[in-house]
């Protein structure tokens, strides 16, 4: 069975939960008390989709803007990126928005992207209509889905749905065309898209 390394990283506001997401993901754990990421932290899991192994290598990043400078060094050559917002806070999925326009600008020109409307566990407090991020995402053809790493809601599905995404590499070691682009935009595009 063929084995795809496939680097991942981690974006959003500090406090949205990305940490707690990959703690969900590669250890099915949950700490209330985990402590703000310094930099980067690293972390592997590999799992079987169809015929192959994807072995997801995940950045989860900084949120604090003291680190923002370094998120290209994480999310250049990256596959995929998942960018986190807390749907208790509606700043944080206006911060994702930029996110958003700097993976257009500088990020890899195919790289998957997955917006995750983390906390769904709290919808009680909810600011970001499921709706509203729902549109957003399909509107940049991004993968949308609600998580809740508290209570391992969606985690799984998330990398899943960023496994069918991934283009399929053929016999000859090229890719097919089921790749996701998010495309570069043209200064006037630029003002309408968020």
């Amino acid at each position: 069975m063929a084995l795809r390394e496939l680097k991942v990283c981690l974006l959003g506001d500090t406090g949205v939960g990305k940490s707690s997401i990959v703690c969900r993901f590669v250890e099915d754990n949950f700490d209330p008390n985990i402590n703000p990421t310094i930099g980067a932290s690293f972390m592997t899991k590999t799992v079987q989709y169809q015929n192959e192994l994807h072995k997801f290598l995940i950045w989860d990043t900084a949120g604090q803007e003291r680190f923002r400078a370094l998120a290209p060094m994480y999310y250049r050559g990256s596959a995929a990126a998942i960018i986190v917002y807390d749907i208790t806070k509606e700043e944080t999925f206006q911060t994702l928005k930029n996110w958003v326009k700097e993976l257009r600008q500088h990020g890899p020109p195919e790289i998957v992207v997955a917006i995750a409307g983390n906390k769904c566990d709290l919808s009680d407090a909810r600011e970001v209509p499921e709706k509203d991020a729902k549109d957003y995402a399909d509107s940049i053809h991004a993968i949308f889905v609600e998580t809740s790493a508290k209570n391992a809601i969606n985690i799984d599905e998330v990398f899943t749905e960023i496994s069918k995404r991934i283009p399929v590499v053929d016999g000859a070691g090229g890719s097919s065309a089921r790749s996701f682009k998010l495309g570069r935009q043209t200064s006037e595009s630029r003002r309408t898209c968020c």
